[in-house]
């Protein structure tokens, strides 16, 4: 995990002054002191305390989540509906945090052994969506598999398997991986297969939300970063391409994007967001809902956060994920296992990231994509999942040995007189 370490400041985490002249020297200077800030305090976390923190701050955002569907179902829906809702929603919350437990007594040393059988169950289920009868299609995608009483979307498993995989072989190969061909390609051409998977369904976001989270974590895992980007670049590029080509929706989005083209869902989001000002119009008092906009609960939630609190509402839930990804970082250096440390940092980085990407959609700083914001939207794949990474990453923490005290803060014992 030395990997995030650049040019070594001085002393005092400064560089020299004629580094500092420019932008990017700014930011250089910046970076560099904070590593050397987390290095300096790596060997002082307790990996035990950290996972505790974490634990809260998902259960924070896993509490705001249930307010806001409580809230959005309180006056979209009938009676009868809405008491059916809230039963789904304390059964799926119950339901991820049971998943939650469960990670975290498995640890991802308890599904090390298995996972060559998940990986390939994981590519089955990916190519199950196409399967008449078993596959789902919904808005023209086929992302789900049906299994008659439970449906589920394959992508958010593959996700979450692909990443400890990539943990696994990484843990068993020598940094740096040099061997481009011999150590780095294979790794590289599982990625591709699950990425493209993810991307014919159609989910050309997802597709690169794995691949971005992939090639991170196989960079911080040892591999040198010019013998990845390239290839990663250009596979994404030609996957871009090719959706821009094949699949007009994604034209469409673009165009919404880039200002060419307009989208009801889209606008009244954004008036959505506005119409809470600072403090928002109150818990159950948004209007926007009640309008219809499309996918409040689900894919525009962050919009759902801001009308109903503000600004507040969308900096607090803004950093609660900013939080955990701090607390995951720094939880992360310091597990010792060199598995369990990447293969926590690989789950907590990919709800970190689709959060991220979640929210630029909404304020419209990305185009327009359905995906879920982890722990708040509705869908019960993306809770559970979700919760389940989170609880293997802090797992990782139940084997590490608590740091034992400084010399300096160990009280030197007294003489008699």
């Amino acid at each position: 995990m030395a990997r995030f370490r650049r040019s070594a400041p001085a002393v005092d985490g400064t560089l020299p002054k004629e580094a500092q002249l420019s932008m990017g020297g700014l930011f250089r200077s910046t970076f560099d002191r904070a590593c050397h800030r987390v290095d300096a305090a790596r060997g002082k976390d307790d990996p035990r305390e950290l996972s505790t923190r974490i634990f809260f701050v998902v259960l924070a955002l896993s509490a705001i989540g249930l307010m806001l569907q409580l809230s959005h179902s309180s006056t979209t829906m009938g009676e009868e509906d809405f008491w059916r809702a809230t039963f789904g929603q304390l059964v799926f919350r119950m339901l991820g945090l049971g998943a939650l437990l469960a990670g975290l007594q498995l640890g991802p040393q308890g599904l090390r052994r298995a996972l060559p059988v998940l990986l390939a169950l994981a590519i089955i289920a990916l190519i199950l969506v196409y399967v008449p009868g078993v596959g789902a299609t919904i808005n023209g995608a086929k992302r789900w598999v049906s299994l008659g009483f439970v449906s589920f979307q394959p992508s958010e498993v593959a996700r979450v398997v692909g990443l400890l995989w990539l943990a696994h072989r990484l843990s068993l190969l020598e940094p740096p991986l040099k061997d481009f061909k011999r150590d780095i390609l294979p790794l590289l051409l599982v990625g591709a297969l699950i990425a493209g998977l993810i991307l014919f369904e159609t989910d050309t976001g997802g597709a690169m939300l794995f691949m971005a989270c992939f090639s991170l974590l196989l960079w911080v895992g040892g591999a040198e970063f010019k013998k990845i980007a390239g290839p990663v670049l250009v596979v994404m590029l030609l996957a871009l391409a090719g959706a821009l080509t094949f699949v007009s929706y994604v034209r469409e989005r673009i165009a919404m994007w880039l200002g060419n083209s307009s989208n009801a869902q889209v606008t009244d989001s954004l008036q959505a967001i506005a119409s809470g000002d600072a403090f928002g119009n109150g818990f159950g008092q948004g209007l926007w809902r009640n309008a219809r906009v499309p996918y409040l609960e689900t894919d525009y939630i962050y919009a759902l956060v801001g009308e109903e609190f503000g600004l507040f509402g969308m900096l607090l839930v803004t950093g609660l994920f900013m939080t955990l990804l701090v607390y995951g970082l720094r939880y992360a250096l310091c597990i010792k296992d060199r598995y369990a440390a990447l293969a926590a940092f690989g789950l907590i980085l990919t709800v970190i990231v689709q959060a991220m990407i979640h929210m630029q959609v909404v304020v419209q700083l990305a185009p327009p994509k359905g995906m879920p914001l982890p722990f708040l939207s509705h869908g019960g794949t993306s809770l559970i999942v979700s919760s389940f990474a989170i609880g293997v990453a802090l797992g990782a923490a139940r084997r590490e040995v608590r740091p034992e005290p400084t010399s300096s803060t160990v009280a030197e014992p007294t003489t008699a007189a």
